[in-house]
């Protein structure tokens, strides 16, 4: 078929659908949740007290205390201003390790989006407890904190409860995410100096894809000059959208899943071959474009949830929950917020051009330094296992062809089946089974398996 005919083809097949576009990346609603209950105190921000030196006072301040079964979990939380003259802050949970805080390794967790928040990942993929239906918490048996310290930033500046007061505040690119999250952990580790020496480790999943080496890389980079060094040792990406040109194949994949026909199939793949060319072209706002219209059509001809194709709709579970648990007046003084907005579209608005942009040059230089561990749910279609295989079918490294040679070994945890996985050096990628986009939620046994066998260097 010529290009002209490809066209009046698509043409025929987009007018027989009905849509609005919706952007294929983000799986949050990012509504603003405004809070006019009771009084709640103003937000806590750390910064000045860490200036002057009142470390202990800061500590105290940031202290949290919640009631309940989370009662005897100690926890701290406020704002890190990563830029003054917008008075941008970063928020951070902080959880020490249940086990061993002084030696266990000190793990971040950044959520996607971009625009979702870190408190979604806490509350119902990792942190130590999640949120019933009756918005009270429970104790959650496979928590990361149980072998690791985690700090949940919602990241980038606008997410979740961080915020800034200007326009100009809100990223653009990830040299601006990857500055900001390392200023706001240079005071995380002045707030607590004890463990800066522990092993630490950036993880996330999603568009944390690209924060995840954006932030590793600015340490790499900085480490040797600065005073207080941070001690990377390497990074975690749960289905990670990294390299855009290179993380496509969703035609062939929904068609050989069944979930579309070969017409559909055909348009997605014109589709997807189209955003790569305008990729290549540098006209990244078209390529989004187009992206986003592909995605329409899988929504409309599968009808199944782009982050689990065993689910229906497009919802993300707890994202209700969540927002209605951190919006309660006892929650939000607990935690040091006050009344703070969560959350805004003005995030993904400002990196919009963004999302079809690469970050594999420096996922690169950060897989030739230091450890990497990719793992990818089996039912995600919106970064499907294949997306990132191609992905790193493109990509060199220094491990990566020792990688394409690896015998892939069969994962256990206990007697059960968890996945599949292969090795090569300090590179290590994970399929896990009977999971979707988002992992730790799915599996959150599986997961808190894979994290720590990580971490501590462990073969699967």
């Amino acid at each position: 078929m010529n290009l002209q005919a490809r066209l009046l083809f698509l043409l025929a097949y987009c007018s027989a659908t009905s849509w609005a576009l919706i952007p294929h990346i983000n799986p949050f609603k990012l509504q603003e949740v405004e809070y006019h209950g009771d009084a709640v105190g103003e937000p806590l921000i750390l910064t000045p007290l860490l200036e002057q030196g009142r470390i202990k006072d800061a500590r105290i301040a940031a202290s949290v205390s919640l009631s309940g079964c989370a009662e005897d979990i100690t926890s701290y939380a406020g704002y890190f201003t990563v830029n003054k003259q917008y008075n941008s802050n970063l928020y951070f949970w902080f959880f020490p390790s249940t086990s061993d805080y002084k030696k266990d390794p000190v793990v971040l967790w950044l959520q996607g989006g971009p625009g979702g928040p870190s408190m979604y990942g806490l509350l119902m993929e990792n942190g130590p407890f999640t949120v019933n239906k009756d918005l009270e918490l429970e104790l959650r048996n496979n928590s990361w904190t149980n072998s690791h310290s985690v700090i949940y930033i919602d990241s980038p500046v606008g997410t979740g409860f961080s915020f800034t007061e200007n326009e100009r505040g809100y990223a653009r690119n990830q040299s601006q995410v990857g500055s900001e999250l390392y200023e706001a952990l240079q005071q995380f580790f002045q707030l607590f100096p004890e463990i800066r020496k522990n092993d630490f480790f950036v993880t996330g999943e999603s568009y944390a894809g690209k924060y995840v080496p954006a932030l590793a890389y600015t340490i790499h980079k900085n480490n040797p000059d600065a005073q207080e060094k941070i001690n990377l040792k390497g990074i975690a990406i749960g289905d990670g959208y990294i390299d855009p040109e290179h993380q496509v194949g969703y035609a062939e994949y929904l068609y050989q899943l069944g979930l579309v026909d070969k017409m559909s199939s055909n348009v997605i793949k014109y589709l997807e071959d189209k955003a790569a060319t305008y990729i290549s072209r540098g006209d990244y706002i078209k390529s989004k474009e187009v992206t986003d219209e592909a995605f329409n059509i899988i929504m409309e001809k599968t009808k199944v949830n782009i982050y689990n194709y065993l689910q229906q709709g497009n919802s993300v579970i707890g994202e209700d929950l969540m927002k209605e648990f951190l919006n309660k007046h006892i929650v939000r003084r607990a935690i040091h917020v006050g009344r703070t907005t969560f959350g805004s579209n003005k995030v993904y608005h400002y990196l919009s051009e963004d999302i079809p942009r690469s970050i594999a040059p420096w996922f690169v230089e950060v897989a030739n330094n230091y450890r990497v561990l990719l793992y990818t749910g089996q039912l995600d279609i919106i970064v499907a296992y294949p997306l990132t295989l191609n992905f790193l079918k493109h990509v060199e490294f220094r491990d990566i062809q020792k990688y394409h040679k690896a015998q892939r070994k069969i994962w256990y945890v206990g007697r059960e089946l968890a996945g599949y996985s292969k090795n090569a050096g300090n590179f290590t990628e994970v399929l896990v089974r009977n999971a979707g986009h988002m992992v730790p939620f799915d599996q959150p046994k599986w997961a808190e398996n894979l994290i720590t066998r990580f971490t501590r260097n462990k073969p699967f």
